[in-house]
């Protein structure tokens, strides 16, 4: 699996767009089956915090809601720009608990990446 290294706005950047273009292949393909959406969510922040810089990790929890959102722009139903707003006003109200389980693994991957940096620090010792 590669390794790349986000920044921060790599990420919310990252974050967003697999998320908008999962939510318009949700909407095609399935017609819009929320909890598909929302379990691929959360593989896409463990995903995203797994791949954020070291400098930049407490990025990764803070674009999940964003990309949460943007993804869900293709699934909001509603006609015109207040309808398709009420839409996805109510899809993030309803499907709120996805929202949280997504930010929650990118925060706790986070931890765990830090938490694993600073054990790892700690172990080196300095060349001779």
């Amino acid at each position: 699996m590669p390794r790349p290294r986000l920044t921060g706005l790599g990420a919310g950047l990252f974050c967003g767009a697999v998320m908008c273009a999962l939510g318009g292949l949700d909407a095609l393909l399935l017609g819009g089956i929320m909890a598909v959406y929302g379990v691929l969510f959360v593989l896409v922040c463990v995903v995203t915090a797994l791949w954020v810089r070291r400098a930049d990790l407490p990025a990764a929890p803070v674009a999940a809601p964003i990309g949460f959102a943007l993804g869900l722009l293709p699934l909001a139903e509603g006609d015109g720009f207040l309808g398709t707003l009420m839409g996805l006003v109510t899809a993030l109200a309803t499907q709120a608990v996805w929202l949280y389980v997504g930010t929650l693994a990118a925060a706790v991957t986070v931890l765990l990446r830090r938490c694993a940096l600073r054990l790892g620090a700690g172990t080196r010792r300095p060349a001779r």
